[in-house]
């Protein structure tokens, strides 16, 4: 197959990965031609194809797609993808991320690709934007999702968003969870005490630990509050965030103000490949967001045995389970949050418990290569359904 995917940007994230992981396993499992067209990676989060071996695919960036709305570089950037999507001639356009996934399938279907396809990473209208806003991008989800032939949600609570809010009917929509490289989670426990004694923890703290960028509705500030009630019933806890934004002055300075710094360790923003190391530090992870898909982090940390904690939000449910894997709390909900820290800080057992149940339920379902797998079956009865596949042919192998 021929196969371009285009995103926004290749920064630092969970949809990034997912869409390098897709292309690079395409490439080296299924000797397909891949296309990845992407904008500049900008902003604070770092560039992932800069940390990242891109294994063989093709990039081509588009300097006028950006996340930003720009009503006159949009149209230059669709003109750009539509020109680069001509010339490859692909069986199959797979698109990411709002402005990725808008333009993107706008110049696919005017082309008249054989396969369009789009993955809803996180749906991006949500209840935190103004209500002009938010009917907006519903308007702007509904018109795009009349040219595509299928979408894929990274979790059930995807799908459910995106038909409730009328973008698309259940049919349309095929969940296939975000995939990964398992073995350095599952094996990172040796990391253990290297970790520890490189940021200076010892042996008996307690470390809750928080993976995402320092930027708007990540929630880390609900962190820092429930930290107050946590490190004054159990002094033992340090907390540990992994990433970097535009937010780290803030929360250092309310940090400081409530005389917590002894507790918190920053480390900045770190390779994806270093994730592991960092997790193996960690007793407990906690993840505060107020929108996501379904976050990495979330089996990341399980597939290393570490309970998580998280709000309940969109897909985390489907990994987060009460009593199983770890504790799920209302959305800004502190003195719960800081509940269900002090309840896995104070239970070892409980915690290698989770933790042990947590990596058996996801070492098979995230690895990148089931991910992969499943999603190039779509691709094949998305082109066996518009008559560009043979249904006695080889899988592999495009009709002419």
């Amino acid at each position: 197959m021929r196969v371009a995917h285009v995103i926004t940007r290749m920064i630092i994230g969970g949809a990034q990965e997912n869409t390098l992981y897709n292309c690079m396993d395409l490439v080296q499992e299924y000797g397909d031609e891949v296309l990845l067209v992407t904008g500049p990676s900008l902003g604070p989060e770092g560039a992932l194809l800069e940390q990242s071996r891109a294994g063989g695919v093709e990039v081509r960036t588009v300097n006028a797609l950006r996340r930003a709305i720009h009503p006159a570089r949009d149209w230059a950037a669709y003109r750009e993808i539509r020109r680069i999507l001509a010339e490859f001639r692909p069986d199959v356009v797979h698109t990411h991320s709002a402005k990725g996934g808008f333009l993107g399938r706008a110049a696919a279907w005017n082309l008249g690709i054989p396969a369009v396809i789009h993955t809803v990473h996180g749906a991006p209208f949500h209840e935190y934007q103004s209500a002009p806003a938010r009917r907006l991008f519903i308007q702007l989800e509904k018109w795009a999702g009349r040219r595509c032939h299928h979408m894929i949600s990274v979790a059930d609570a995807m799908t459910e968003r995106m038909v409730r809010a009328g973008v698309a009917g259940p049919e349309k929509f095929t969940t296939i969870y975000s995939g990964m490289e398992v073995e350095p989670f599952l094996s990172c426990g040796s990391d253990r005490d290297a970790a520890r004694r490189e940021m200076g923890l010892a042996d008996s703290d307690i470390v809750l630990g928080k993976i995402a960028r320092l930027f708007h509705l990540k929630g880390h500030e609900f962190v820092v509050q429930a930290a107050r009630q946590v490190v004054a019933e159990d002094p033992r806890c340090k907390f540990l965030f992994v990433g970097d934004g535009v937010l780290r002055q803030r929360l250092e300075q309310s940090i400081a103000r409530a005389g917590l710094t002894p507790h918190f360790l920053f480390v900045g923003l770190v390779p994806p490949t270093r994730i592991p190391y960092f997790l193996s530090a960690m007793d407990v992870l906690v993840h505060t967001s107020l929108r996501e898909g379904l976050a990495r982090t979330l089996p990341q940390a399980l597939l290393a045995g570490k309970p998580v904690i998280s709000f309940d939000i969109d897909g985390a449910r489907e990994v987060v389970l009460p009593e199983k894997t770890g504790c799920l709390v209302p959305p800004k909900d502190v003195p719960e949050l800081a509940r269900s820290m002090l309840l896995l800080a104070g239970d070892a057992e409980r915690r290698t418990r989770y933790g042990q149940y947590g990596a058996a339920l996801c070492a098979e379902r995230f690895r990148h290569q089931e991910m992969t797998r499943r999603i190039r079956q779509l691709y094949t009865a998305v082109l066996m359904r518009n008559g560009r596949i043979h249904a006695n042919s080889d899988a592999s192998c495009q009709s002419d």
